[in-house]
């Protein structure tokens, strides 16, 4: 019997000196040239995210207006916030915004994804006319639903007329200006949905779908028991993303209203903007700023307990989990 032991180790020679000086000489010489092509982007993330995030958090404990010397004023500023009326409604326009805006885009975009993920005639082109609005800048859509929504000169109007409906204030209208700039944000914000849905569509199992119709599923059921769980990464990550997108709406409302009318449209953005470069008070408007800040941190914080909620419950699905069998169905 062959008896084991330690494997014999390969007889090497230790480095010389000369070699060791080269060897640490080559390697700082990677390092140099490593640094001096991640330095650019090393600098560009410092000077345009980490040190305005810093300043700005100090300026939200200062009373500042970015002329004349500040002083300190701690958390006075974060507990003025608390009883301004103005702040409230901004946060409560916000709010509302974000509350209708993020399931509708994701309901408007998930139908229509449904839609165009099918073989149909110039589904491309389609695909196509869907996204374009989505490209669109948020200045261009404000000047072009300017001019739609305008009381007097609008199309908008004249349809209306024509069908025999009395004229809307829209846009100069308290009670219906934020709700009009919901519906030109969902013409752009569903086509993202839109695309992001549709290549989540190619990836879902076809052997689930198989063989949920095999079990004799419908196609609600198909649906509602494999479509719909296979997308649910894709879901928490379109919530995130619009749930953002909604708390930071500000181009649109600038362009069109500027927080008007009676500042039915003032938006928490919209307040920060007018607090540091209207107002002259930057140290109130960044305070604003953190509060959203922390609102966004929540809101994903929130979202990824969530998800590993969902992952640990196990909800991926399992063919035919849940199809409703009709008589008579073959197995």
């Amino acid at each position: 019997m062959r008896s084991t032991g330690p494997t014999p180790r390969p007889l090497t020679l230790d480095p010389t000196p000369a070699a060791r000086t080269a060897r640490r000489r080559r390697a700082r010489g990677e390092t140099a040239t490593a640094w001096a092509f991640i330095s650019p982007a090393v600098l560009v993330i410092l000077g345009l995210g980490v040190v305005p995030l810093l300043w700005s958090l100090l300026l939200s404990f200062r009373a500042d207006d970015l002329v004349t010397p500040g002083r300190w004023v701690g958390l006075d500023n974060y507990h003025a916030l608390s009883k301004d009326p103005a702040f409230r409604t901004a946060v409560k326009n916000t709010l509302i915004y974000a509350g209708v805006y993020v399931p509708l885009s994701l309901a408007g975009g998930l139908a229509l994804a449904l839609a165009l993920n099918r073989r149909i005639r110039l589904v491309g082109l389609y695909r196509t006319l869907v996204f374009v609005p989505f490209v669109v800048s948020a200045t261009a859509q404000g000047v072009l639903f300017s001019f739609i929504f305008d009381p007097e000169f609008g199309v908008a109007n004249a349809l209306l007329h024509h069908i025999g409906v009395s004229s809307q204030g829209f846009l100069s209208d308290p009670g219906q200006a934020l709700y009009v700039l919901l519906l030109i944000s969902l013409w752009s914000g569903i086509g993202f949905c839109v695309i992001v849905y549709l290549a989540a569509l190619q990836d879902v199992p076809a052997e689930l779908v198989e063989s949920a119709r095999l079990d004799g599923a419908n196609r609600a059921q198909v649906l509602r028991h494999v479509t719909l769980p296979s997308l649910t990464p894709v879901t928490v990550f379109l919530v995130l993303w619009q749930f953002i997108i909604a708390l930071q709406v500000f181009d649109l409302v600038y362009v069109t209203t500027k927080g008007g009318p009676l500042g039915a449209t003032t938006v928490i953005v919209y307040f920060v903007w007018e607090q540091a470069f209207q107002n002259f008070t930057a140290g109130y408007g960044a305070a604003a700023a953190y509060v959203l800040a922390v609102g966004l941190v929540a809101a994903a914080v929130v979202l990824r307990l969530y998800r590993r909620h969902r992952e640990r419950t196990g909800s991926t699905p399992v063919p035919g989990a849940g199809v409703v069998r009709p008589e008579g169905a073959g197995r």
